[in-house]
C-alpha cells in the first residue's frame, strides 16, 4: 500500500440497510457462464451463482479498501484465488463489523465467507469456522509527536483511540483503559489527525500504511509495537467443510508458489517469512 491508498480510500457507510453494500472486486475471475448453478468446483454450494460472495468491513487498509472505485487489498487479493479455484467471480458486501464476531451474515445467507482482517479468537470459534491463519499480526500503538508518550505504559492518563469491536480495543480495555471507539480504520485515524485522542491502538500493518503518507510520518510516530500473539483467519458458515477446505487449499499453494509473498510484499510490506509458515489454527473447523 502506499500514499495513493491513504488518499484515496474513503470511508462507506457499513451501517446503512441491513443487505449492506455489494461491490465488485478488484480482480475476479470468470463467472459460471450464465449456468446459473449454485455448486462451483469442488462441490461447493455458494449462496448466489456464479460468485463468491465476501462479507468486509471497509475501510480496512491494506487488506481491503476501496481504490479507484474497485475494491482491493490482501485479503481481497488472497480471496480471488479461492474464487479463481472455484470457477467463480469475488463480489463483495460492506456489512457492520460486529457481523463477524456473530457470523449474522454468514447464518442468513448473505455471504459465502467473511474477510475483514479478523483475529482467530476461541469466542468467535464458537460462532464461525476459522480457515488456517494467513496472517499474523501485532498491536501498535501510533502517537502524536507532541504527546510524550513513548511505550505503551504512558498511555495511562491520555486520550486513547481504537476501532470498534477489534482486538486492539479488547487489549487496550484489559490493560484498563477506557479508550474511544470508532467505526472504521479511517474514522480512527481521523480522530488522531483532529487531536480528538492522543494515541490510537490498532493493528501495525494498517499503522504502516498509514505512515507511507509523508503528512501522517511527520505528525505521528510508533511509540510502541505489542506481540499479542494474534494471527488472522478467514470465516465460515459452521460445518461449511467444503469451502473452508477450498479456502486452506488456495492459502497453502499460495504459499508453496510464492502467490503469497507476491501479494505480501505488494499489500503489507517487507516479506515476514514467519507469516507463510504460521501453523494451522487447531481448533479452527
Amino acid at each position: 500500500m502506499n500514499s495513493v491508498l491513504a488518499r484515496r480510500t474513503r470511508i462507506l457507510a457499513a451501517t446503512t440497510a441491513a443487505a449492506g453494500l455489494l461491490l465488485v472486486a478488484g480482480c475476479t475471475s470468470t463467472d459460471d457462464g450464465g449456468s446459473g448453478t449454485k455448486t462451483a468446483a469442488g462441490g461447493v454450494e455458494l449462496v448466489k451463482a456464479g460468485q463468491l460472495t465476501t462479507c468486509t468491513h471497509l475501510p480496512y487498509p491494506p487488506f481491503q479498501s476501496e481504490i479507484d472505485g474497485k475494491v482491493q487489498g490482501f485479503d481481497v487479493a488472497l480471496i480471488d484465488l479461492v474464487a479463481k479455484d472455484l470457477g467463480v467471480k469475488q463480489v463483495i458486501r460492506d456489512t457492520p463489523f460486529e457481523n463477524f464476531k456473530t457470523g449474522a451474515f454468514l447464518n442468513s445467507g448473505q455471504c459465502d465467507l467473511a474477510a475483514a482482517g479478523m483475529t482467530i479468537t476461541d469466542e468467535r470459534k464458537k460462532n464461525v469456522d476459522f480457515s488456517d491463519p494467513y496472517f499474523d499480526a501485532t498491536q501498535a500503538v501510533l502517537a502524536d509527536k507532541g504527546a510524550g508518550i513513548s511505550s505503551f505504559a504512558d498511555l495511562k492518563g491520555k486520550k486513547v483511540g481504537a476501532q470498534a469491536q477489534t482486538t486492539g480495543e479488547d487489549y487496550a480495555k484489559s490493560q484498563g483503559l477506557d479508550p474511544v471507539s470508532f467505526e472504521s480504520s479511517d474514522a480512527v485515524l481521523n480522530g488522531l489527525r483532529s487531536r480528538q485522542v492522543d494515541a490510537v491502538v490498532i493493528d501495525y500493518p494498517v499503522v504502516q500504511g498509514w505512515l507511507k503518507d509523508k503528512a501522517n510520518a511527520d505528525a505521528f510516530e510508533v511509540a510502541d509495537n505489542i506481540n499479542t500473539g494474534e494471527q488472522y483467519g478467514f470465516t465460515v458458515k459452521k460445518g461449511n467443510t467444503k469451502l473452508l477446505a477450498a479456502i486452506n487449499k488456495a492459502l497453502s499453494e499460495a504459499k508453496s508458489d510464492g502467490t503469497y509473498r507476491e501479494l505480501y510484499e505488494k499489500w503489507i510490506g517487507p516479506y515476514d517469512e514467519s507469516a507463510a509458515s504460521a501453523s494451522p489454527s487447531a481448533s479452527a473447523s
